[in-house]
């Protein structure tokens, strides 16, 4: 299993089945609040959504895998974290990100996005790096702000909500060559 230090607390853990539990009990407890930004939440009914949602990423074919990590403070389960629509021709990739409320404010994404992105440009030869956050989420919108991505413009209409309305999405790059 692959494991990426962020710092000395937190810990990148690629994802594997038992992680499935961690992530139905924080969607689980946290309803509201996850669910506002992140459809996905409204359709974790059971435990077994998750196991499915865990067992499509841990045994993709391989030209469909992207490495997805649970995030762990002091080894515990914190959040997620990973790569997503990663064209490996054109060497560019998309990250996504959610941490538990409780866990908020503390500067845990933040250094989780850096540390993946130095891997993705030194380990993966990835030239490109984007991040997509809903229009108004704030809090996920700082973090591609607080690390120097560019502000490229707003995906209209980007990603269908919870409740059936459609969201616009900032869209932030960062690329290799990036100071």
């Amino acid at each position: 299993m692959r494991t990426i230090d962020v710092d000395q607390e937190i810990k990148l853990t690629q994802l594997v089945q038992s992680d499935a539990k961690d992530i139905f009990e924080t969607i689980d407890t946290q309803r509201d609040y996850l669910g506002k930004w992140l459809p996905f939440v409204a359709f974790t009914k059971d435990i077994s959504d998750s196991e499915k949602f865990v067992d499509s990423v841990v045994n993709a074919p391989q030209d469909r895998f992207e490495q997805v990590f649970a995030i762990r403070k002091r080894d515990l389960f914190v959040g997620l974290i990973g790569f997503k629509d990663t064209d490996v021709l054109n060497k560019k990739t998309e990250i996504g990100y959610w941490l538990s409320e409780k866990h908020q404010k503390q500067g845990i994404v933040t250094k989780s996005v850096c540390r993946l992105c130095e891997y993705a440009f030194h380990k993966l030869g990835i030239n490109r790096i984007q991040i997509k956050c809903a229009v108004g989420n704030s809090a996920s919108s700082n973090i591609p702000k607080r690390l120097g991505f560019s502000f490229e413009g707003i995906e209209r209409q980007g990603e269908l909500l919870t409740g059936g309305h459609f969201t616009d999405l900032e869209i932030y790059s960062k690329l290799k060559s990036d100071p």
